[in-house]
């Protein structure tokens, strides 16, 4: 039996993930199950997914169609107690795990409102109090003008003239730090290569090759992320990769004119060629019931090594340090940033 579920990989839920780890995927991102798994594991589908089965003979198999994008998920991390940068006292109403969908009833729910100083001064990257205006009018579920309102996850539901996170409550209401109401949208580059020994050779582990990726240090939380950012209105994913990237690691806003374009040469080169890991929502702090993170994460993959060398890791913008990390599953990362490396590792048939 297969099924069939693109969006299956970006189910955020460690009880989802560890249930699923003793079967098998393949690189078109289906899920390998034989007769008895099948039969133990459907009513959890159902009720994970809320999917109904719906068997097709496909030659010698049967493949179980699910719906292309995955209806439950859950966050973890969109749920911390104490919101970041938030003043003192401000923090979430706590969601039982069972409670989290929208689905689920929760009498009495009573999330805190918060939104920060910094996106109620309207900045250029944030949208007005759509709640507190009644003349404001913003599409959501579409392209309003040169902001995407538009989902990786399909249409969100609009409740009360605001976005409704489709993950489900949080505790918070409001837009944090976030300045879009719905989906505010970024890019991830996962920048790799193979970790060599002295001797040149790549390092192999559990039979499988070691990689490396390009990570910085937040400033504002301490932890290690990828090196990616917001998309600006207009702008296109490829040109944030680029630009997060030399940012964020690479420093390239403290360069000479020169050093700049002969940076920026390299970073083209290394740019031409992606695969993409990931495309949808993210588990990230700053989320709240009426906006949220989502992300593109394409992973630049220098195979033999070379093009690199001519690159000096620098931290920049609002880095506080930059590094090479060994690519391993016990790496403690930023938001959903260790479901995208895991991805790139499986994408290149690497250790994790």
């Amino acid at each position: 039996f297969i099924l069939r579920t693109p969006s299956f990989p970006r189910v955020e839920s460690s009880a989802v993930l560890s249930w699923a780890q003793p079967w098998r995927f393949d690189e078109t991102s289906l899920l390998v199950l034989n007769s008895s798994q099948l039969m133990g594991s459907r009513p959890l589908l159902s009720k994970l997914f809320h999917v109904s089965f719906a068997r097709q003979a496909v030659k010698s198999k049967d493949t179980i169609n699910c719906c292309s994008v995955v209806t439950r998920m859950s966050h973890s991390k969109a749920r911390l107690s104490k919101y970041p940068g938030a003043p003192e006292g401000v923090v979430r109403v706590q969601i039982p795990d069972d409670k989290v969908s929208w689905s689920e009833g929760l009498p009495g729910y009573a999330p805190t409102d918060y939104t920060a100083a910094v996106v109620l001064k309207s900045p250029v990257w944030a949208d007005i109090d759509v709640r507190n205006d009644a003349s404001a009018k913003i599409a959501f579920n579409t392209v309003d003008g040169r902001v995407n309102r538009c989902s990786h996850s399909g249409a969100y539901e609009v409740v009360d003239n605001v976005p409704r996170n489709p993950v489900g409550r949080t505790g918070m209401i409001g837009r944090g730090l976030l300045g879009r109401w719905g989906p505010n949208h970024a890019a991830d580059p996962v920048v790799t290569r193979w970790r060599r020994a002295k001797d040149g050779k790549i390092e192999m582990r559990n039979g499988k090759p070691v990689l490396e990726f390009v990570a910085i240090q937040r400033s504002d939380s301490g932890e290690w992320a990828i090196p990616g950012g917001m998309v600006d209105a207009g702008e296109n994913v490829s040109a944030t990769l680029k630009r997060e990237f030399g940012e964020e690691a690479m420093s390239t806003l403290d360069v000479p004119d020169d050093r700049r374009k002969e940076i920026e040469h390299n970073l083209d080169e290394l740019f031409k060629h992606g695969t993409e890991v990931y495309r949808g929502y993210v588990d990230d702090p700053r989320n709240t019931d009426n906006a949220w993170m989502e992300t593109v994460a394409i992973n630049f993959h220098d195979d033999n090594g070379e093009t690199f060398g001519k690159f000096d890791l620098q931290a920049g913008d609002d880095a506080k340090a930059v590094r090479w990390q060994l690519v391993d599953g016990s790496t403690p990362l930023y938001a959903s940033h260790l479901s995208f490396i895991q991805q790139t590792a499986r994408a290149r048939v690497a250790f994790f």
